[in-house]
Order: structure tokens, then sequence, then C-alpha cells
């Protein structure tokens, strides 16, 4: 087991929980995880909660119960109508990409706090290859972190090109303790520190059944692309990939100390 150290913050990362199956894995995995690294907070991407389509807030109950203090999400939080009249709730620890138009429902940050530590968490869209017209992430980014410089920030950017990823990262390092990329559900391995602190993995990754197409039966997804034709989605089922990171900041400085990969199988009952 970790030490834990009260002069650091550790967290625990995960990536886009798809479905019945991530969410099954998460509750199998978290407490384990959370103990071994005396994990202070657990965050998580939630935009594919239920079904892989959205967030319910059944299903955001379930999971925010289990253990996540608080989810991020990206373009697929508005498929599902239920969790979007919850987002300006107090109760509802869920962010919504900030450079969302400001009249849209939910927020964009929330200061987690407990046992003494704070920071706060936010959430970014990308622009390359993305389906809607936002604001500009990068000034978006900058203003933010010079407005709230308090605290340790950590941002979730849910985008598609490794390259607006990478540039983001690079362009807030040691502005921002650390960018965390989602979205496309693939680990990638080039978790790392920028020279002036900032941690950032290009994408951390999701939660989802391995035999797949990024959590999606795979019959169905290359149906779409021999025929072109629009297909209804559904979770796959097997054994389930959990990816995510550790992260350890230094609260002082606002800077990551340490970034590790997660990546581990789970067997589910069927």
């Amino acid at each position: 087991m970790e030490q834990s150290n009260n002069r650091t913050i550790k967290i625990l990362f995960i990536g886009d929980i798809v479905g019945r199956p991530g969410r099954n894995a998460c509750k199998r995995l978290m407490p384990d995880l959370v103990k071994e690294h005396q994990v202070d907070f657990v965050i998580a991407n939630g935009e594919n909660l239920a079904a892989g389509n959205g967030m319910t807030q059944e299903t955001y109950r379930e999971m925010y119960e289990a253990g996540i203090d608080l989810f991020t999400s990206g373009n697929h939080i508005w498929n599902n109508k239920d969790i979007i009249e919850h987002l300006d709730d107090s109760t509802t620890h869920v962010v919504r990409p900030m450079n969302y138009p400001e009249s849209v429902p939910g927020k964009g940050f929330e200061i987690l706090e407990k046992n003494g530590k704070k920071l706060i968490v936010s959430n970014l869209m990308g622009r390359v290859f993305m389906p809607d017209d936002l604001a500009d992430p990068f000034s978006m980014a900058k203003n933010f972190a010079e407005e709230h410089s308090d605290f340790p920030i950590i941002i979730d950017f849910h985008a598609e090109a490794s390259s607006e990823k990478i540039a983001l990262g690079r362009y807030l390092d040691g502005q921002v303790a650390a960018v965390i990329g989602t979205h496309t559900h693939v680990q990638t391995a080039d978790e790392t520190i920028f020279p002036n602190g900032s941690g950032f993995i290009t994408d951390v990754g999701m939660v989802g059944p391995i035999d797949s197409v990024l959590g999606v039966e795979k019959e169905i997804i290359i149906e779409k692309f021999l025929t072109q034709l629009p297909v209804s989605h559904k979770v796959a089922s097997g054994e389930v990939n959990f990816s995510g990171v550790i992260i350890t900041l230094d609260p002082e400085k606002k800077i990551t100390l340490s970034i590790s990969r997660i990546n581990k199988i789970v067997k589910l009952s069927e």
C-alpha cells in the first residue's frame, strides 16, 4: 500500500465509463484502487454511463454512491434528456464542457473539497473533427487558469485530435496541474509531466468491453462502415478493460508530481 501524504493530493481519474459493464467494472475495482493508492478524489468521464449513450439520474446516483466524487463529460452528455434537468442542481456533481454557450444547462467546473484538500476540475471540448461549433478552448482555458489560480486545476479535454490535445497541454504547461484527454476510448501510452509541471496524457481510455469497437458491439459498427447507414448502438458484453490514471499533485506549487496509467482486465459474470 502506498503511504498517504497530507501535503499531496492523489486522484484516480477514470476513462469514459461505457454502460452497465463499465459501471460494474468500476464498482469492482475502485475500492481496492482507492485503498492501494490512498486516493483523495475519484473523477470519471461519465457521458456514456447509460447504455453507452449519455447519463441518467439513476446511473449518476449509482456511480456517485459507489465512490466517484465528480463526473466530467463531453458532447454525449446531451444524448439523454433525463440528466439535463439535473445539471444545474448543486447536488449533481457533473461538469459539462465550459466552452458551450453559457445559456446551456450545467456548469463548466466544480471545486472539490475533502479532508482539507481542494482542487478545481474543469471540462473543455475540442473543435477539430467534433460536431459542435464551440468557443475557443485555448483562450478560455488560459483565462480560466488565470482567474482560478488559488487551487490546483485538472482539465478534462474531451477532443478527437491528438494534436489538439497535446497542443492544449503544452499551451497550459505550468498554468494548470494536469490536462487529461478523453473521448477516443483508447488509452495512449504518453503519460508525462511537461517541463513546467503540468501532468498530461493524450487519452485516458475507457472502462468498457474489450471485444467491441469503443465499447459498442463490433458487428454494429462494422455494418455502419460497410453500408454508411445509420445504426443503433448497443453496448457489448464480456471482459472489460478498465483504464485510468493515478495523479499525485503538489497543492502548493499546483503541479503534478507523478502520473501513472492503470490498465486492467475485469472478468464480469454475465
